[in-house]
């Protein structure tokens, strides 16, 4: 292919002599009017830096002067007939030939400088000069394309022909924080970061931070209870060894990272890592706001100018720039925080490969779309799980996590013990206890289990353990929905983790962390999580164990404080196979009064026509009748209980009332005129003082007919039976 020849920079004709514009026009605001095509070029110096177009000025006077025009000259040149034709700077001849001074600047005026993008102080005014070169044409010329009104951008001098897309691409700049102009003559100050308080903790933002794909920066306010939860647990650690080690292996704005170093102080050691250069100097400037020293590549930071006059703070942080996987794999910590945007199955064995024995890892999932089975082909591709929406996905999502994480920690010969599990509507946590040793990985893996879900009616069950084929799988389930139904009615979902989804020791210690830290909003959640973990109502809430010394209430709530320093030094003292086998004691005993696995809404099998009871008179029927039962954070209108579902649905049609529905509103009852009955109604309210039989007849016959309405019973009818 030949290369591309250099244009000709003058036009032959007989109408006009003058050179053609440059590719790019780029002059100061004091050049002179018409600058030759060696001055309009860009002047790259060795910063490659460039001059701005002379489309971008400050003021219209500005914009004159590129046209030869000073104020009040063309009003005096009209005056005296002396005015000369001026072409237009941002036009070319064959668009706006060259006129007087006076239509010149209505031109300049109207047409350039009123339609122009104002930033900062600068007016980037309409431009019609062929200032982009297109591809070289199959002679191999380089020719002006036919482009028609566009804009030039003061930050990185790219060409936009619409108004409002020039707007657009000025917003984004903005919004990643890039406000400095490349141009020598129009530097910009630099936008000021937003400063948002969370916990006592102050970080700056990106004016963009509440979107994860357009900024470095991410932070979302709605995730406050999700970090408090993380914090009440690693505070929980914290008070059974001292010091130790955590990592919060995306670190974003880092506010996590800051809230445990400036709350727990020389109990922890804090490493945030994060692989964007941009979030790591997010990170070094939120430690530097926060009077946090910054520790980087194991050379801590030399930062009194930024932590200012204010008190000293000897609390470290360690900030790393490395992927995730990385650093896990290189060290080893007692407490892993994951919170990947999406799942974070990816980061699962590099988590499991070094962290100590009796460590902790917490994962937050925020990819809840494929967990609650809106997309079930993510779900079987990221997780190997098969699922289905139903009444309880959101439990069904945590167990599912939970079982990716045991798989996960069974490769690398330990088991867990599951200490919290929680599925709200934007996120799903689950916070695992390590437990080295390939005896703990086996029963950790023997609790990861198919699960087989009735569609019609809802009944679920795990299935039994063992490889043998069953010939009726059907038979487990506790309805007969496959007999009276034709078809098949169930189907296997998993694998999924069958064991408890919380530790109630560990659950009232959290709580006590949030009542000492001042937490309030998480204390409503952990009581809820407490009561669940037991199976219990709130009335029956009690601390139960052999320390009732060390039992503190609050809010009606008994919270019992632990004991630390005996057991810090019970755990140091201790070797490490002792430590593990006490600890598998203690979940073995724990599993003995394991809450019942899922739950069933009320509204979802209320009956039609009834009205079902308030939902903690239900409770008390369930309790009443022998069953353990308790609501449930997974759904507010929840109940998880051990009774089947027959029986679920046999107490509530027990004590639901009937429903009027022919216009009958709740309250009192009010017959209809078509009731025979006028003249018994004012004898039964005025005669109170006779037997209370009749009373107790009247109110009777009465539901019994609106009971019984719709199949055309009369009520003389009911009555004759009723006298019979």
């Amino acid at each position: 292919r030949r290369a591309p020849q250099p244009l000709a920079p003058l036009r032959s004709g007989p109408e006009t002599d003058r050179p053609l514009p440059a590719p790019h026009c780029y002059c100061s605001s004091s050049s002179p009017p018409r600058p030759s095509p060696a001055a309009q070029s860009p002047a790259r110096g060795p910063a490659a830096l460039w001059e701005k177009h002379i489309s971008i000025q400050r003021q219209l006077a500005e914009l004159e002067k590129l046209a030869g025009l000073s104020e009040g000259e063309f009003t005096l040149a009209v005056s005296l007939k002396t005015d000369l034709h001026k072409p237009c700077p941002l036009c070319p001849e064959e668009k706006f030939k060259a006129c007087y001074g006076h239509k010149l600047h209505r031109h300049l005026q109207n047409l350039h400088w009123k339609i122009s993008v104002e930033f900062e102080g600068y007016r980037m005014c309409i431009c019609h000069l062929p200032c982009r070169l297109v591809k070289p044409n199959l002679v191999g010329d380089q020719t002006f394309s036919k482009m028609g009104a566009h804009y030039h951008c003061i930050i990185c001098s790219a060409t936009i022909a619409r108004r409002t897309d020039m707007i657009g691409h000025i917003n984004r700049h903005v919004n990643k924080g890039e406000t400095e102009s490349r141009f020598i003559t129009a530097p910009a100050p630099k936008s000021s970061y937003q400063v948002l308080k969370e916990s006592d903790t102050d970080v700056q933002v990106l004016p963009n931070y509440s979107t994860p794909q357009k900024t470095d920066s991410y932070f979302n306010p709605k995730m406050k209870l999700n970090r408090q939860l993380i914090f009440c647990a690693l505070a929980v650690l914290a008070e059974e060894r001292k010091p130790i080690e955590c990592l919060d292996a995306f670190g974003a704005t880092g506010i996590m990272g800051l809230q445990w170093a400036k709350h727990l102080r020389n109990s922890v050691k804090v490493t945030i890592n994060d692989c964007n250069e941009n979030s790591v100097t997010m990170i070094q400037e939120n430690c530097h706001l926060n009077k946090m020293k910054v520790k980087l590549n194991t050379k801590e930071e030399n930062n009194d100018e930024a932590l200012g006059g204010g008190e000293q703070n000897t609390d470290t942080i360690e900030v790393t720039k490395m992927d995730a996987n990385v650093i896990m794999h290189m060290r080893s910590f007692d407490f892993i925080h994951l919170d990947p945007f999406g799942t974070s199955v990816n980061y699962l064995d590099s988590a499991f490969r070094n962290v100590r024995n009796l460590g902790i890892v917490s994962l937050t999932s925020t990819d809840i779309s494929s967990l609650y089975a809106k997309a079930q082909h993510v779900a079987l591709r990221h997780y190997g799980c098969n699922i289905v929406r139903t009444e309880y996905y959101r439990e069904l999502a945590a167990r599912i996590v939970i079982a990716a994480v045991a798989r996960a920690a069974a490769r690398c010969n330990k088991g867990i013990e599951v200490l919290l599990a929680v599925a709200l509507e934007h996120f799903v946590l689950v916070v695992v206890r390590v437990l080295r040793g390939p005896s703990p990985a086996d029963d950790s893996a023997k609790k990861v289990r198919y699960l087989i879900h009735c569609q019609w009616c809802e009944e679920r069950i795990f299935q039994k353990e063992g490889n043998m084929v069953e010939e009726n799988p059907y038979q487990q389930l506790p309805c007969d929905c496959h007999g009276s139904m034709p078809g098949k009615t169930a189907v296997v979902l998993g694998p999924l983790w069958s064991g408890a989804l919380f530790n109630t020791g560990f659950l009232r210690r959290m709580l006590f962390e949030a009542v000492q830290y001042g937490l309030d909003e998480t204390q409503p959640l952990l009581k809820t999580l407490v009561c669940e973990a037991e199976c219990t109502t709130l009335k029956n809430f009690s601390t139960h164990g052999p320390y009732d010394e060390n039992k503190q209430e609050e809010c009606g709530v008994y919270i019992k404080t632990p004991d630390t320093s005996a057991e810090s030094c019970v755990l140091h003292g201790k070797k490490n196979n002792e430590v593990v086998r006490n600890t598998a004691k203690r979940q073995k005993s724990d599993n003995s009064a394991e809450h019942p696995a899922f739950y069933y809404n009320i509204h979802r099998h209320s009956i039609k026509g009834m009205n079902m009871p308030k939902l903690n008179k239900f409770l008390n029927y369930l309790s009443e009748a022998g069953y353990r039962v308790s609501r449930t954070h997974f759904d507010p209108m929840g109940v998880r209980t051990n009774a089947p579902l027959a029986q679920f649905k046999t107490i509530l049609v027990k004590y639901s009332t009937p429903t009027y529905t022919g216009g009958q509103a709740e309250g009192p009852l009010h017959l209809t005129e078509d009731v025979h009955m006028g003249d018994q109604v004012p004898a039964a309210a005025d005669t109170k003082s006779e037997d209370s039989q009749c009373n107790q007849w009247f109110n009777q016959t009465t539901t019994l007919y609106i009971i019984f309405k719709e199949h055309k019973y009369s009520v003389n009818s009911l009555q004759h039976e009723h006298e019979k």
